[in-house]
């Protein structure tokens, strides 16, 4: 109980430290999607983007530390209606936890539809240098959204695809701290037509 109280206490400090820590240089983390792509196929409708951003040295430091950041991809399928708002008629999650291991100098990265948590019991890969893991978190190839069946062929549909650092998950003192903080905000949002064509 006593060390559970410690480690509590210590991961505390840790994030007082690195919230109180005062920035030097406003950094630009801007995220934008350089390619997404949308695909009818008898699978369903299959997603692929590239996200580019940069991780601000505030959340590097935190990682260094071994508290884990959190990712979200969401794509959600919309039917056009002419006369109300458009139809939301399929929608996709995919959570991503990035950790770094001090023991072993790696990277574990968790893949999973629903939240992931803390506990890290969850199946994932790990990669010997952080730019390796970040190429797996913004590249996404192939990501099953919809159904075939929740595509009508004679209406016109589209998706909006958003991405950001889910700042929900991260611990207390950390949710607290990144509430209006720029170098926090790393998010993007982008709408676009699914195309009568399948793939090539």
């Amino acid at each position: 109980m006593h060390k559970a109280l410690a480690h509590a206490f210590y991961t505390a400090l840790a994030c007082c430290a690195l919230l109180c820590a005062p920035a030097a240089v406003a950094e630009s983390q801007a995220a934008e999607v350089s390619q997404l792509r949308l695909e009818r196929t008898d699978e369903g409708v299959l997603l692929s983007a590239n996200v580019k951003f940069e991780l601000p040295s505030v959340i590097d430091d935190a990682l260094a530390k071994g508290i884990p950041m959190f990712f979200t991809a969401e794509a959600v399928l919309f039917r056009d209606r002419w006369y109300w708002y458009d139809r939301q008629v399929a929608a996709a999650a995919r959570h991503m936890r990035l950790s770094y291991q001090p023991l072993t100098r790696r990277w574990r990265l968790v893949f999973s539809p629903t939240p992931i948590g803390n506990s890290g019991l969850a199946l994932g890969q790990t990669f010997d240098t952080r730019e390796e893991a970040l190429t797996a978190i913004q590249r996404i190839s192939h990501w099953k959204i919809a159904e075939a069946a929740d595509v009508d062929p004679d209406v016109r549909h589209n998706v909006d695809f958003r991405f950001r650092l889910d700042v929900s998950q991260l611990p207390r003192p950390f949710q607290i701290g990144a509430v209006g903080h720029a170098d926090w905000d790393i998010s993007v949002m982008r709408n676009q037509r699914l195309t009568i064509e399948g793939p090539r």
